[in-house]
């Protein structure tokens, strides 16, 4: 849960979907998880990455790209659609779209709506979850 919650950090969001998702994990050679993933299927031949978290002192070594890689390969015999959503802030935009996600939608006023605090990123308050895609086939 630690490592979940760096990739969304209200516990109660995570029990929303945690239930009824694929939880996927790497660890280091002692144990320790150093990324974490879940996807949920939604139907209609769509999945969705709900979180990902790389553990701070392994962030900006190609982990988390290479679980995306590997999640959109385990999904593409499943499902035709990965979705994700974000919120609004250049780094995690920048790292969906280096990965081939593509822009889907915006859900206004996602974060202020359910989540019990603010949630800050790059120094601004997040509202809208911004939705992206990738082709799995």
């Amino acid at each position: 849960m630690p490592l979940l919650l760096e990739g969304d950090e209200q516990e109660s969001m995570i029990d929303r979907y945690l239930a009824r998702g694929d939880v996927y994990a790497s660890f280091d050679d002692s144990g320790k998880p150093v990324a974490v993933a879940v996807v949920t299927y939604e139907g209609d031949g769509i999945c969705e990455l709900k979180n990902i978290a790389i553990a701070a002192q392994h962030r900006r070594r190609g982990i988390g790209r290479a679980m995306v890689r590997y999640l959109c390969t385990r999904y593409a015999g499943e499902c035709h659609t990965m979705m994700v959503g974000t919120g609004d802030s250049r780094a995690t935009t920048e790292f969906y779209r280096s990965c081939g996600f593509t822009y889907s939608h915006i859900v206004p006023e996602f974060f202020t709506r359910n989540y019990n605090h603010p949630i800050i990123e790059e120094g601004k308050q997040l509202r809208d979850m911004v939705y992206f895609k990738y082709n799995l086939l």
